[in-house]
């Protein structure tokens, strides 16, 4: 079923009134001040009366990614735009973010009803929809690149939105979520404390069955999935992370065994499931301790997300990847959100202190945290085994890089080259500057 169609079908009733009732509203509506979250009003058809808030920066790209950001039972979209850290990679990566809010304020989303779980079905999600459409329409927003999130209900919708729109997101990740269905009571809004309890558990095909239900006859493309999950949440219990992963296995056509198991930070536990050609469709993150509390703000939880997305693509001009020390086989990391920490090189793992962008302006970017830092040579030194650290961007020629056709990359001010100290392969050897000598410890690829 074509996204086109459905729009048509689900609008074609009502054309006539909406024009009758909105006149012009869609035209006129106030435009998002750069770098403001802003409420629309009048966005299109909303039939449980929710809220939009948008966020454009100001360094927006053109045809810029949206990012559907939803809000836990007692938020709200400008809560979460505050307490957590999207806005500020939005910053950096110049996509959009819509955070809608519930109505009545402070309520869950309803995950629950047969209209939800629907496509176009009614309730929610159709004036989430609205708010993307709209977003399309009046801020030049990617229709093929469309993306959601959330946390606790927000999760739980995220799935929702996954499941009855699969041509619209091209990924999503699910904080503190239940799986599509799950949730399930025939009323709007309800609660199944089974669910919540961890206590709902089916084999992965009855709950893939669930979701193609969701949109029946389509066959296309499926979006990738991100999970997040404390192991002590009272709240969802853990439980339904793997029920998750049971679920978005199937309906990706992936394997349940995971194809890679890591800890990417102390107590995380990461477990991957890659197709036949080796591409993550389905990423979950167990966090040990972890209460009802994800994404922790200032921590890497969104940018990770926000890289398994893709939403953090290099603004026009520059380039983004893992920066590869070659003779090591290991990649640039950043171990700290701390400005001033010296850079090393570790296993290569694909986590958001391993992305680098440069810039048109030739710096080397990595944003951790929220917080977004340059590749800089210490104290502006220019001698040998100067270290190379992260630091607030300020645009001095001690954070100007050019990236050698030799494989070689070299500061501007001082013209020495990014050197693996004392020839090392081992996670934690730094990083620092020395003169170019042609060794392969000084040999890097971008990207």
């Amino acid at each position: 079923m074509s996204r086109t169609h459905s729009f048509a079908s689900r609008l074609i009733g009502v054309l006539a009134v909406l024009a009758l009732a909105l006149g012009l509203n869609l035209q006129t509506a106030p435009r998002a001040a750069a770098a403001s979250l802003t409420q629309i009003t009048n966005f299109g058809t909303n039939p449980t009366g929710l809220a939009m808030h948008l966020y454009v920066p100001a360094g927006v790209k053109p045809n810029p990614p949206i990012l559907l950001a939803l809000h836990g039972c007692q938020g709200s979209g400008p809560y979460l735009y505050s307490s957590t850290d999207f806005a500020a990679l939005a910053d950096r990566y110049g996509f959009l973010v819509v955070y809608p809010s519930t109505n009545p304020g402070g309520s869950c989303w309803d995950v629950s009803s047969d209209q939800a779980l629907t496509r176009g079905g009614g309730s929610d999600p159709v004036g989430l929809m609205s708010m993307i459409t709209y977003a399309e329409q009046h801020y030049g927003g990617n229709p093929d690149a469309v993306y959601v999130t959330g946390e606790s209900s927000g999760a739980m919708m995220t799935n929702v939105m996954l499941a009855d729109y699969p041509d619209v997101f091209k990924a999503g990740a699910a904080f503190m979520g239940v799986p599509y269905h799950c949730f399930y009571t025939g009323t709007v809004r309800g609660w199944n404390g089974p669910c919540a309890g961890g206590q709902v558990s089916l084999s992965a095909q009855q709950w893939g069955d669930l979701v193609r239900r969701a949109d029946p006859g389509y066959t296309g493309p499926r979006p990738r999935v991100q999970l997040w999950h404390g192991t002590a949440d009272t709240i969802l219990n853990h439980n339904n992370l793997g029920e998750e992963v049971k679920q978005w296995t199937d309906v990706l056509g992936v394997s349940q065994t995971p194809s890679a198991t890591d800890t990417p930070a102390s107590g995380w536990t990461r477990t991957r499931y890659n197709n036949g050609a080796g591409a993550t469709r389905v990423e979950a993150y167990s966090i040990s301790g972890a209460g009802h509390q994800l994404p922790v703000q200032g921590s890497r939880m969104a940018a990770d997300a926000v890289h398994f997305m893709g939403l953090d693509a290099a603004p026009s001009g520059g380039t983004a990847g893992a920066l590869r020390a070659v003779a090591a086989g290991k990649c640039l990391t950043d171990p700290g959100t701390a400005a001033g920490t010296q850079q090393q090189i570790a296993t290569c793992n694909g986590a958001a202190n391993q992305i680098w962008t440069r810039t048109p302006s030739n710096q080397l970017t990595v944003t951790v945290g929220g917080s977004t830092l340059c590749l800089d040579a210490s104290a502006r030194g220019t001698a040998n085994g100067t270290k190379v650290i992260a630091w607030s961007c300020n645009g001095q020629p001690n954070q100007q890089w050019q990236v050698n056709p030799n494989g070689t990359v070299t500061g501007v001010q001082s013209g020495l080259c990014l050197d693996v100290a004392g020839l090392g392969t081992a996670d934690g050897t730094p990083v620092q500057l020395w003169s170019c000598s042609g060794g392969s410890n000084q040999q890097w690829k971008l990207g």
